[in-house]
């Protein structure tokens, strides 16, 4: 493995600009992060605007929240914001959109299912009993019922005398790579998909393609 293997255009089809807006600049994939907040600014323009279909009994927190055309959210759900709904787009009943998530479009968000500072590609899904934390999901990835992406280490405590958390590291292949996140849930590559039960500790970076089976425990790091 080299480097290469951990740069985004190794995990997702880049060829749409609107895509691969989100990864400009990154040498490794996780570099996104840091920088979802920032597209969450911009594609809300620090606004409101609702123009999908938000369903009696949803509702909306004051953050800045952008519904696009054909997307919907439906009873129960909560979406805090900021927070960037795309076209088709479903948020069902139950669901809660924390700050800075974007579902893309024809993106799922489903039944007592939490996302928080989490990009889904284009139809990505995470449908039933799932937690999206500080996650990357590509397109067509889809979660199995009760699929964790935990994003903090158990060993996390924060430093007394900083109040600082430890970054995530990783070593894959004898390198080590210290990602500079104190909060990293996983990063699955296009069409992977998790089996129901699964959970992915924090740091879990996943190829493409990868299927994780039912009750499975991943451990941090890089799963081609």
């Amino acid at each position: 493995m080299n480097d290469s293997d951990l740069r985004p255009e190794a995990f997702f089809d880049l060829s749409n600009p609107t895509t691969a807006t989100f990864f400009e600049g990154c040498t490794y994939v996780w570099e996104a992060l840091t920088r979802l907040e920032g597209h969450v600014a911009r594609l809300t323009a620090g606004g409101r605007r609702i123009d999908g279909t938000v369903m009696s009994g949803a509702w909306l927190g004051d953050g800045p929240i952008v519904i696009e055309e054909g997307a919907v959210v439906e009873p129960g759900a909560y979406v805090v914001g900021p927070a960037y709904i795309g076209r088709n787009a479903v948020v069902r009943h139950g669901a809660y959109v924390r700050e800075n998530v974007i579902l893309l479009d024809g993106a799922i968000l489903g039944h007592a299912s939490e996302a928080k500072h989490a990009l889904f590609l284009p139809h990505a899904a995470a449908p039933h009993f799932a937690y999206v934390g500080d996650a990357i999901l590509g397109h067509r990835v889809n979660l199995g019922a009760g699929t964790k992406l935990s994003n903090l280490g158990i060993l996390s405590a924060k430093d007394p005398a900083t109040g600082k958390r430890p970054t995530i590291k990783l070593t894959i292949d004898d390198q080590a790579y210290d990602t500079g996140l104190t909060k990293l849930g996983a990063i699955l590559g296009d069409d992977a998909q998790t089996g129901c039960n699964a959970v992915l500790n924090p740091g879990c970076i996943v190829g493409p393609r990868t299927l994780v089976y039912a009750n499975a425990s991943l451990r941090k790091g890089y799963h081609p």
